[in-house]
């Protein structure tokens, strides 16, 4: 019997390892009036952002993308950059992407201050 438990508790703990990461979709909507190039995610404890998750795909203005990426359960707060086609960019810091799955980008030309809308 103790073999039987000791065994369940095994396979269990095999099965469950993996719910420890999750597969998560960001929905990113531009609407700053020009293309971003290049899209970068990372957990706001490191300041490597690895490789651009666009792909080499484009954002055009007001188009949206869908970016899967994997999460450990205790990583809520991510950054976020965006790279348009010039080479400037806007920085987003500690997005809580346990609470929202949607970010809408905007640039006012007047200010020159990229902003975001998150849902």
């Amino acid at each position: 019997m103790k073999s039987l438990l000791a065994t369940s508790a095994l396979l269990f703990a095999m099965t469950a390892a993996p719910a420890l990461a999750s597969d998560e979709t960001l929905h990113v909507t531009n609407r700053t009036g020009y293309t971003i190039s290049e899209i970068y995610i990372a957990p706001n404890s490191t300041t490597n952002w690895e490789e651009d998750i666009m792909g080499g795909d484009e954002l055009a203005t007001n188009t949206s993308v869908d970016i899967d990426f994997s999460r450990s359960e205790d990583t809520c707060k991510w950054d976020l950059k965006a790279v348009y086609d010039d080479g400037t960019n806007a920085v987003w810091y500690n997005i809580d992407l346990c609470k929202i799955s949607s970010i809408t980008m905007f640039y006012n030309a007047s200010t020159n201050v990229t902003s975001a809308k998150y849902e």
